[in-house]
């Protein structure tokens, strides 16, 4: 039965899945790395071993140092690299998201039971990291039941097969369009 509540019908028993499900986090609104931040803190709440890996990013943002004070949340980030919408991928660009490839790779194998992998998604839109490389870390996270977070503003439409979780954030409205400049503790 469908309600103003529950807008999808559900089918099947109710089970206890546990670990092992893929969640994407996508679209041009802001909170996806909120979300999976406050996901990532909820898990180490309840004793889950958390491995957090930024792609595209440099490691400045205000979870970083919060991260730290979380002795289950394992942060990882290649380091500074220039922005790459400046000039497009250059190989610093290709580097850092092989590098955080590898990093999450290594989480797997190192007995993380929640994985997150903020901005992803971000680096197939520049090509600094393909689909099929994407879709062989989702293969390993569900082959190991590893609960695998994703984030980014584009998603390849072949993901969202093997994904369980797909939520799209849509903005409606957002100062930088007014002249706005990103601010500390509230966009980084």
């Amino acid at each position: 039965m469908k309600s103003i509540y529950y807008t999808q019908k559900r089918s099947g028993f109710v089970e206890d899945k546990g670990l092992g499900l893929i969640h994407i986090y996508y679209g041009e609104g802001v909170g996806k790395t909120t979300s999976s931040v406050g996901l990532a803190v909820r898990a180490a709440g309840r004793g889950l071993r958390v491995s957090f890996v930024q792609f595209m990013k440099s490691g400045t943002s205000g979870e970083v140092s919060t991260f730290k004070g979380i002795p289950n949340i394992r942060y990882r980030c290649p380091g500074k690299h220039p922005f790459i919408l400046s000039r497009g991928p250059q190989t610093v660009h290709y580097k850092h998201a092989s590098e955080a490839l590898k990093y999450a790779m290594e989480a797997i194998e190192e007995g993380t039971q929640l994985l997150i992998c903020d901005e992803i998604l971000v680096t197939t839109i520049f090509k600094v990291l393909q689909t099929d490389q994407i879709l062989k870390l989702m293969q390993k996270c569900k082959s190991k039941k590893v609960e695998f977070v994703m984030t980014g503003r584009y998603m390849p439409p072949e993901l969202m097969e093997l994904a369980d979780y797909v939520t799209e954030f849509v903005q409606k409205k957002h100062p930088y369009y007014s002249g706005s400049k990103a601010r500390i503790g509230i966009e980084y």
